[in-house]
């Protein structure tokens, strides 16, 4: 039976051991599109989290994700198109931290990503189940480049063999968990409006 990755704990994508951790990025500059239908507020039927998504720069997203209990976390989000299906990168934005400059450089930010199935009628996203990766690897240790930190993957593959890795195995069965169904809320108009692009707009 393929596992299902919880969309009750997405917070976790801040400090999460349930979710695929890489250096890189899936993405090139080359690869990413704008999509306006994704700006806006989704959730679930009977569910507290929020994915509120604006428009940053020409050619990225902010994303700020509410959980069930009111805690947010904010995220740059680029969504790419790797031979007609989309990708969501998500990369943390640097938080308010009050400890010491010392402490900061040791906090690695790292991205996770999602396979976008479709944004409208209903925004259908799913992770890649760690579960499905760790046995992979186990029987395909240099299928993809990786470390292990206490047991945890961490992908250290270029972006390049990152898209053609997952690009190989989208329709292996279990490779990505259950989708979301999650429904717009909200779009405004001011959100579909371009912004300066600012320093980082590629990361």
């Amino acid at each position: 039976m393929r596992k299902m990755i919880s969309w009750t704990l997405l917070g976790i994508l801040i400090l999460c051991s349930g979710c695929i951790r890489s250096l890189h990025p899936i993405y090139t500059e080359e690869d990413l599109v704008l999509e306006p239908a994704l700006i806006g507020q989704w959730s679930e039927n009977d569910s507290k989290e929020v994915w509120t998504f604006s428009r940053k720069g020409t050619n990225s997203y902010t994303l700020v994700y509410t959980d069930d209990k009111g805690r947010q976390g904010r995220f740059r989000a680029h969504l790419a198109k790797l031979n007609g299906k989309l990708f969501l990168d998500l990369f943390p934005e640097e938080p308010e931290l009050k400890e010491n400059d010392l402490y900061k450089f040791h906090l690695l930010p790292v991205h996770t990503f999602l396979y976008v199935k479709q944004i409208t009628p209903t925004l259908q996203m799913s992770f890649p189940d760690p579960d499905w990766l760790k046995k992979f690897i186990a029987d395909n240790p240099k299928a993809i480049r990786h470390d292990k930190i206490d047991g945890e993957i961490i992908l250290t593959a270029s972006t390049k063999d990152l898209q053609a890795f997952w690009l190989k195995y989208l329709k292996t069965e279990g490779v990505f968990g259950d989708a979301s169904n999650m429904k717009r809320e909200t779009s405004t108009i001011a959100d579909q409006q371009p912004n300066q692009p600012d320093a980082g707009d590629g990361l």
